[in-house]
């Protein structure tokens, strides 16, 4: 069978049979090798930035850096300034992979990876997916995510579900009636595993067992299914456990990184130590000892484009005490979490449809810094925000838009442009939530 998977990242200048072996070399090390690999990858990245990104540069300042617990924690605010100004020399928007983060954390920014760094990401995907028998040349996917609703971009990612093999359930609408199509092709299709997003992934659960149905029975194809983006609840696991009939794999990740943990067959949270670093700090930017909680910091090993070096994420974790270098375990994740927002249609939307919606408000100027969306009444949404200029009218009325086509038409928004955003206690900016 052709591996179409792999032959589109080739395509597109992902050297992915490479990125393989690579990955393949870094996981057989001995304890001692990974040592050894692991200082070296710190000390190589940190002086290609130094060299070739006059961006790091600025950040570093005239610090004096002898140790790695000199260099500067990096945060998204810091990210926020156009593309140009933070790629290394010799990159450009050409020839790397570009994307956005979420803004899930409410921090949008336009990120970049070299080629490499990209298929190693990849490399490293096939690989954990590969511990439940799942192939991305071969096994079919249910796809539980958004879709870019413009004719183009939605055009788009339909080709490039097709080349990835996967078949994709949009979750800007999860009303019965929809979730009872997506039960019938789960009927006609023999799908291997289910990927997506926590919150629609549970509602679709909910929606069976108001049925009485068990996924596996009526799709005995199914092997696993993998959750992402957001947090998943105890409760919320044993439900998914017992509707779908099949293991659920709980995945932590973030766009501009990388696979960050991911759950192993043993059921522990394998932190990803081939592509990253991942520090536990406090306060003060010092290390705590497993079991403790801190900030989750983490450093890019390979991406050469962009630096992310020692880059504060915005979440909350916990290593456990059997922690090594070479396999750490992520304890606890605490943070993450994202409310459904019921519409006065009935409809129901996870609060990552806001992801969609606000990438409208993204652009590449770093103008918007952060904002939060908050529901108040089934029909009216605040959104506040952070700028630099004041949003002005024409993108106001195309956040309306954009609105208008992901969730339904008629609902109410106002714009508030502030100072400073409210927090949660644990000091994470939580994008959407639901007053009702």
């Amino acid at each position: 069978m052709i591996r179409l998977f792999d032959i589109s990242l080739q395509l597109n200048g992902f050297p992915i049979k490479k990125a393989k072996a690579e990955l393949d070399k870094i996981v057989h090390f001995s304890e001692e090798e990974f040592a050894v690999f692991l200082e070296n990858k710190k000390k190589e990245i940190v002086d290609f930035h130094l060299k070739n990104n006059p961006f790091y540069n600025e950040l570093i300042g005239n610090k004096i850096v002898e140790k790695w617990e000199d260099l500067p924690i990096l945060n998204k605010q810091n990210l926020q300034k156009p593309l140009e100004k933070r790629l290394s020399k010799g990159y450009t928007i050409e020839n790397v992979y570009l994307n956005k983060t979420s803004g899930s954390s409410g921090t949008p920014f336009v990120f970049a990876k070299d080629k490499y760094s990209h298929a190693l990401t990849w490399a490293s995907n096939i690989m954990r997916f590969g511990w439940f028998g799942i192939d991305f040349n071969h096994s079919y996917q249910a796809r539980f995510y958004g879709i870019p609703m413009d004719f183009i971009g939605y055009r788009k990612e339909r080709f490039k579900d097709f080349l990835t093999h996967r078949y994709r359930f949009p979750v800007f609408d999860l009303s019965d009636e929809i979730l009872e199509k997506f039960l019938e092709k789960f009927k006609t299709k023999k799908f291997d595993y289910l990927n997506g997003y926590t919150s629609s992934i549970v509602l679709f659960a909910k929606y069976l067992e108001r049925k009485n149905i068990i996924l596996k029975e009526i799709c005995p194809t199914l092997k696993a299914c993998f959750v992402t983006s957001e947090m998943l609840f105890e409760s919320d696991k044993k439900l998914l456990e017992k509707q779908f009939g099949i293991p659920i794999i709980n995945e932590y990740g973030a766009s501009e990184l990388d696979l960050i943990a991911f759950e192993n067959p043993q059921e522990e949270w394998q932190v990803n130590a081939e592509t990253l670093f991942v520090e536990i700090l406090d306060e003060n930017n010092h290390p705590v000892p497993h079991g403790t909680e801190g900030k989750i910091v983490i450093t890019s090993l390979f991406n050469k484009a962009n630096p992310f070096i020692r880059y504060e994420i915005g979440d909350i974790g916990i290593l456990d005490e059997k922690s090594t270098s070479q396999k750490p375990i992520l304890k606890k994740l605490i943070g993450r979490t994202n409310d459904v927002a019921i519409l006065p249609s009935g409809k129901k939307s996870p609060g990552l449809t806001f992801y969609y919606v606000t990438k409208s408000i993204i652009e590449d100027d770093g103008n918007v810094k952060e904002f939060i969306i908050k529901q108040t009444k089934l029909d009216t949404f605040q959104i506040e925000y952070i700028s630099e200029n004041e949003l002005v009218s024409e993108q106001i009325q195309k956040i309306e838009e954009a609105i208008c086509l992901y969730l339904e038409p008629n609902l109410n928004f106002t714009f508030t442009r502030k100072t400073v955003l409210e927090r949660t206690n644990r000091g994470k900016l939580k994008q959407f939530k639901s007053y009702i």
